[in-house]
């Protein structure tokens, strides 16, 4: 298990080892990746989503990558990861994929794709396999918070790890 250094911030922002929170998929991925991480607890909060977890580690909203489980008008499942302060495009996306339309996965269908509960989705350690695409802008971050696949879990990352571990592919498709 690799946990980075976290520097003296809001009593909150702590670094702890697996066995605190439990090894879950992502993280074995991460690990067997050879991905630098740092794990990053706070008190999950029903519908808080980013701006919560942002507020409660002291951090950036933009910096706090949201997992989100889509789909294209056959039913065809993917992963957009953008900005906790940004919206997806469906319409912008659906272009960029060559899609015809795509829309969010309804709760339980994203359950069953990803093998993650709403709310503690990663894109790392995914059920099956699915394309991932990355809003452009969140690779030029030096390092982002993505969930770690547990409620109250997330992880530090070089973004670039998006693309060199799960093949991420570019696209604007933010609002």
């Amino acid at each position: 298990m690799r946990t980075a250094r976290c520097a003296g911030r809001a009593r909150r922002l702590t670094a702890v080892g697996a066995s605190r929170i439990g090894q879950t998929p992502a993280l074995a991925a991460l690990s067997a990746a050879g991905v630098d991480f740092s794990i990053h607890r706070y008190d999950y909060v029903e519908h808080g989503g980013t701006a919560e977890s942002a507020r409660q580690l002291g951090v950036d909203e933009h910096a706090v990558v949201k997992t989100l489980v889509m789909q294209t008008e056959r039913g065809e499942p993917l992963v957009v990861l953008m900005h906790g302060d940004r919206q997806v495009s469906t319409k912008n996306l659906a272009r960029a994929i060559g899609a015809k339309s795509v829309e969010p996965c309804r709760p339980e269908a994203a359950q069953r794709h990803s093998g993650y509960f709403v709310g503690g989705t990663s894109p790392f350690g995914l059920r099956k396999p699915m394309p991932v695409y990355v809003q452009s802008s969140v690779l030029a971050l030096p390092r982002v918070l993505v969930n770690g696949g547990q409620r109250g879990c997330l992880v530090g990352i070089d973004p670039r790890e998006f693309v060199r571990v799960l093949g991420a592919r570019a696209v604007d498709c933010a609002n």
